[in-house]
């Protein structure tokens, strides 16, 4: 069987206390696109706007979807943002932080171009 290699870019490396542990540093909130990771100062989730998501949206190509990590519990990310992703073609999937650092790591191991914005947990 044929193993294709992992994709690059940062990798979730665990949860800590303090936040996400991302290629050998802890961020408390985070953006990941698939060459880097910013740590990241987010608003109340139901605040967010394209503008908090900005390094996300100016990646060309733009990313298939964005993983939003909510925080400790699932939520749905603003409608506002849910309506402007989509006015770009941009998919958008909520879930809490720890599920979504987890899809991030499976599905760029799959090489999918995707996004994601953590929130803190």
């Amino acid at each position: 069987m044929k193993r294709t290699p992992p994709a690059a870019g940062p990798v979730v490396q665990r949860l800590t206390a303090s936040g996400f542990a991302i290629d050998g540093a802890v961020h408390r909130a985070a953006l990941l696109t698939p060459d880097r990771v910013l740590s990241w100062s987010p608003p109340p989730l139901a605040e967010l706007s394209e503008e908090d998501l900005a390094p996300l949206l100016a990646l060309d190509p733009a990313p298939e979807f964005v993983l939003i990590g909510a925080g400790p519990r699932h939520a749905f990310a603003p409608p506002a943002l849910i309506a402007a992703l989509d006015a770009r073609g941009i998919g958008v999937e909520a879930m809490d932080s720890r599920a979504a650092a987890r899809a991030w790591s499976l599905l760029r191991a799959e090489g999918r171009w995707i996004a994601a914005a953590l929130m803190p947990l």
